[in-house]
């Protein structure tokens, strides 16, 4: 027994070892499954979302005057397909400028005590409902505008965009992007500012040591850095932009005119705010109409995101390559 005994001593922590090899193995076979399964679940259901878009909307692309309640299914959609890119672009051209500031500001010049507050107050607007924006935008924000539209108008009216009639409402263009603006800036903000925040301290302290200025410093280190996660925050946010329904629909007095004009009452509306507008008073044979048109609008998203992955991947740092130098050859 004296012999058996050191024996079993050493067998012990072997057998558990081998339960907790068996345990870890169980685990990141679970942890792997359900990543996977995650990750085939959200394929399956885009590709069912995209199967019920293509079977709804294929009476109205295919000319059956059925299901062309409103006319021509393409001529119906251009409008408001001119609308919903106008009134993003506009957003996004708002926005990106603004967000990016916002994120430098907190990560680069805000003090200690006033860097969580900020972030904080800029990601609860992410949490804000759409409702809640639109309701804002026509009571408040369209009303305090008109006095700013007719200022633009008088002095700027030679330019095409602020030209025509200045509506009375202020419900125009400008207002739906300025409050999309709003929207999608903590989506901007809060990624901006996450990459920059993981730029390599040695390098703004090696830029700095060179005597650069803070502003100087951003401009040779973090703004190159972050270009890629800039450029995702901003699809991301167009992304967010092309879908908003609410809010636009609310805020903009909007119809079928083609027109860049940005402060007048006849303006281009979006695919989503027309559906949400429309789709109440439709009957059997104009829903599939207006299921193109949201078929258009998830093409657009679509291929926004792929521009997006594609803009990024280009944007990656390029690898700087050493020579290698022959073995037994000195440089001269």
């Amino acid at each position: 027994m004296t012999a058996d005994s050191p024996r079993a001593e050493v067998d012990e922590p072997a057998s558990n070892q081998s339960l907790t090899s068996n345990h870890g193995h169980i685990g990141d076979f679970l942890f792997k499954g359900i990543s996977v399964g995650s990750g085939i679940l959200i394929l399956v259901i885009l590709a069912a979302v995209a199967l019920f878009l293509i079977m709804q909307a294929v009476p109205a692309f295919l000319g059956d005057p059925d299901y062309q309640q409103y006319g021509n299914t393409w001529i119906y959609v251009a409008p408001y397909l001119f609308g919903t890119i106008w009134a993003s672009f506009l957003a996004l051209l708002i926005a990106v400028p603004v967000a990016i500031g916002i994120a430098l500001y907190i990560s680069h010049y805000a003090p200690k005590r006033l860097r969580v507050p900020v972030a904080f107050v800029i990601d609860l607007l992410a949490a804000v409902p759409s409702v809640v924006f639109g309701l804002w935008g026509i009571n408040t924000l369209a009303p305090m505008l008109v006095p700013v539209y007719r200022w633009l108008n008088t002095h700027l009216g030679w330019i095409p965009l602020f030209g025509g009639t200045v509506s009375g409402t202020g419900r125009t263009m400008l207002t739906a992007a300025l409050v999309l603006a709003i929207m999608i800036l903590p989506i901007i903000t809060s990624l901006s500012r996450e990459v920059f925040l993981r730029t390599p301290r040695l390098h703004e302290e090696a830029s700095l040591a060179l005597g650069a200025t803070r502003w100087e410093m951003i401009q040779q280190v973090v703004l190159p850095f972050g270009r890629s996660g800039i450029v995702s925050a901003s699809m991301l946010g167009l992304g967010r932009a092309l879908g908003e329904t609410m809010a636009v629909a609310m805020v903009l007095s909007g119809g079928r005119d083609i027109t860049f004009r940005l402060l007048t009452s006849h303006n281009p509306n979006t695919i989503a705010a027309n559906i949400a507008l429309s789709f109440p008073e439709a009957d059997s044979f104009a829903v599939p109409q207006l299921i193109a048109t949201g078929l258009v609008l998830f093409v657009i998203t679509f291929v926004v995101n792929i521009a997006g992955r594609a803009i990024t991947g280009g944007l990656k740092p390029a690898r700087v390559k050493r020579n290698r130098r022959p073995a037994g050859k000195e440089s001269t």
